[in-house]
């Protein structure tokens, strides 16, 4: 039986380095796919990933016992790349350049032609997630990767649950008129 987030927090607060490197290894895939959902650069991506690792070790006496860590670090990353995100003032991919994929973006049992597909389709919705404003994105990564409530959305973002509905719809509203109108190559065939 594996412990527990919050056990795994006491151990690190009281010295246990190994503790942390558990957490790591337990949060590292989720968080790398939501800071490459996020920015779209798998070398950003990484660089996020362990600064939030980085900010969650230095930070983790003020971590809030009441709160679920896996939030509290969701916060952490998702906040540093919007931050990212404003500084560069870019959010537009660049359709003449290929989006790398992580290989745990596809599925790694799936032959070649499956894996050619399905990295084709990561592609494409990360290329209309990159038509979003960052904290729209954020909210759609969290909805629907990592299928976290209205309510676990509004305590990793700070937004009210009503804001997170708003943003959501707002967001869902944008990519179907990207779609329709054709501003995201290839997304229809690519998500059929």
């Amino acid at each position: 039986m594996t412990p527990d987030d919050l056990d795994l927090v006491e151990r690190v607060t009281q010295g246990d380095q190994a503790a942390f490197g558990e957490l790591v290894t337990k949060y590292q895939t989720p968080i790398y796919n939501l800071t490459y959902r996020m920015l779209g650069n798998a070398g950003e991506a990484e660089e996020a990933a362990q600064e939030a690792f980085l900010r969650a070790y230095t930070r983790l006496n003020s971590f809030d016992r009441k709160r679920a860590f896996k939030t509290w670090l969701f916060s952490i990353a998702s906040n540093y790349c919007i931050d990212l995100l404003r500084k560069r003032r870019l959010i537009w991919l660049s359709l003449d350049e290929p989006i790398p994929h992580h290989p745990s973006l596809v599925d790694a049992q799936a032959g070649p032609e499956r894996s050619a597909v399905q990295a084709e389709k990561s592609a494409a919705v990360q290329e209309m997630l990159g038509l979003l404003p960052p904290k729209d994105r954020l909210m759609v990564v969290l909805r629907y990767w990592y299928d976290y409530s209205y309510d676990e959305i509004s305590e990793t973002t700070g937004a009210s649950v009503s804001a997170v509905k708003s943003r959501l719809h707002r967001a869902r509203h944008t990519m179907a008129n990207n779609i329709k109108e054709g501003n995201a190559v290839a997304l229809t065939a690519m998500l059929v």
